[in-house]
Formats: C-alpha cells, sequence, structure tokens
C-alpha cells in the first residue's frame, strides 16, 4: 500500500473512532499492523499526536459555540460558571501532563504496533464501559477532586487501547454527572493537552523531526479532521444516548479477537 493511501487510512480510521468510547489509539496501532506500517516509535506517536490534533481542531469547529462561552466568560464579571468550567479543565489536565512531561520516553516506547497489549487495554475499557453503564445519572456537578478523578483516567487512556473518551465519560458517569455533561467534559478536556503537546513539539523541534514525510502528514491530518467533523455530528449524540453495554461489547470481541491472533 502506498504511503499516502496508509495516510488516508489511519486519518480515517482516527476520525471516526475518536468520538466513540472503543480507543482510537488503540485502533491506529491495529491499522499500522494490517498496513504493515514500520515507522520508528517516534514516528508512530508522532503520527497518533498528530491525528489527534486533527480530531481535536474538529472537536473545536463542532464545539465551538461552547468553546466561545467559556473564552468570553474568562473575562465576563457574571461568568461564573464559566470560569468553575476553565478550571476544573484546568484540574483534569494536571495527571495527563505529569505523565507527559515525566514519561515520555516510556510512552514513545509503547507505541510500536504491540497489539498484546492494545488486547488487554480494550478488555479494561470493556469493564470500564460496561461498570459505568450499570451506573445511574444523579445529576451532580463536577468538583475539583472529580474533576482530578476523570483526569487520572484520561493519564491511563494514554495506553493504547484505552478509549479516552471512554475513560472519562465513564468516571464522570461514575462521580455522577448526566451522560450528556460527562460527553461534553470529556470532549471539552483534551483540547488543552493536544494543543499542549503540539505547541512543546514545535518549541523543542521533535515535531519536524519525527515528521515522516510531509506530504503524508498533510494527508492523514486533512482525512482526520474531515472525518471528525462528520463523525462528531453524529456520534456525539450516540455516545450520549445509547448504551455503554454495546461499546463494551465491542471492546470485549475485539481484544479478545487480538489476544487469540497472537497466540494467546
Amino acid at each position: 500500500m502506498s504511503e499516502l493511501l496508509e495516510a488516508l487510512v489511519l486519518g480515517i480510521v482516527q476520525g471516526l473512532t475518536e468520538f466513540l468510547p472503543v480507543s482510537s489509539s488503540g485502533h491506529l496501532e491495529i491499522a499500522k499492523v494490517l498496513l504493515n506500517d514500520d515507522s520508528l516509535a517516534s514516528q508512530s506517536l508522532f503520527t497518533t499526536v498528530l491525528l489527534h490534533f486533527a480530531t481535536a481542531l474538529s472537536t473545536m469547529v463542532v464545539f465551538r459555540k461552547k468553546i466561545a462561552e467559556l473564552i468570553l466568560g474568562i473575562f465576563k464579571k457574571e461568568g461564573k460558571a464559566e470560569k468553575k468550567m476553565v478550571l476544573l479543565i484546568i484540574v483534569s489536565m494536571i495527571p495527563a501532563v505529569i505523565v507527559g512531561l515525566f514519561f515520555e520516553d516510556l510512552i514513545e516506547s509503547i507505541f510500536t504496533r504491540n497489539l498484546v497489549l492494545v488486547g488487554v487495554m480494550l478488555l479494561i475499557t470493556a469493564a470500564f464501559l460496561y461498570i459505568a453503564d450499570k451506573s445511574h445519572a444523579e445529576n451532580k456537578e463536577l468538583t475539583l477532586m472529580s474533576a482530578f478523578g476523570v483526569g487520572l483516567a484520561q493519564a491511563f487512556a494514554i495506553l493504547p487501547g484505552v478509549s479516552r473518551s471512554g475513560a472519562t465519560i465513564s468516571s464522570s458517569l461514575l462521580f455522577g454527572l448526566r451522560r450528556e455533561d460527562a460527553a461534553t467534559f470529556s470532549f471539552l478536556m483534551v483540547l488543552p493537552l493536544i494543543f499542549g503537546k503540539i505547541a512543546k513539539d514545535l518549541l523543542d523541534g521533535s515535531f519536524f523531526e519525527n515528521m515522516p514525510s510531509i506530504a503524508y502528514s498533510l494527508v492523514g491530518f486533512g482525512a482526520a479532521f474531515v472525518a471528525g467533523i462528520l463523525a462528531c455530528t453524529w456520534m456525539i449524540s450516540l455516545v450520549k444516548k445509547a448504551g455503554l453495554k454495546y461499546f463494551a461489547i465491542y471492546c470485549l470481541v475485539v481484544g479478545i479477537a487480538l489476544l487469540i491472533s497472537q497466540n494467546l
């Protein structure tokens, strides 16, 4: 398969799986194996980060009104709710920022098409989703402690195979949030982390150093961005309304299939 077609496939996979609790990073690792992607770990991680950046922009397009409200609310005297939401997002970022700063080399080594790891993590994701599906919304509001707890779930989801949206939405539900509020917070809280990672790589020069090629990056980015916008408009409502147990079953089946394929 040509390099550009591979980038197109990976971009579409990222765009379609980012907004469902099935682990987009895990599916990217599976796709890389099926496509015989033999890129270095640093390049593999770069591709993952770049495609997540594309879907982060997709999220901004879909949630542009909410994001504008938050930004404007910071500067308004009566914007108490917006200021609180921004503070909660900042608190939720702390665990992932710590992991990213102090364990970057370890994280990079994980993105090496390890299907055993992806399979095990998908089984954990399935369990997480099943437990959360049994919880009942209590219409509680996020506190600083619960936001930090959701942030811990997000940090754990750095592992390929652990769904970031699944982990954060599930943990939010277990803290008593309504499903709609849990989904909104989940998709907003990751934006600063993605942009922060890109900014860091740009400043230290590693962004372009690990880039496979400009054409590859542009095709993958464009495919993920377009697929992300299309997917986000209808898949977010699916995440809010559909039972998480169906996604749990999907992750369970794929996880078991991966482990069987690796003779485990």
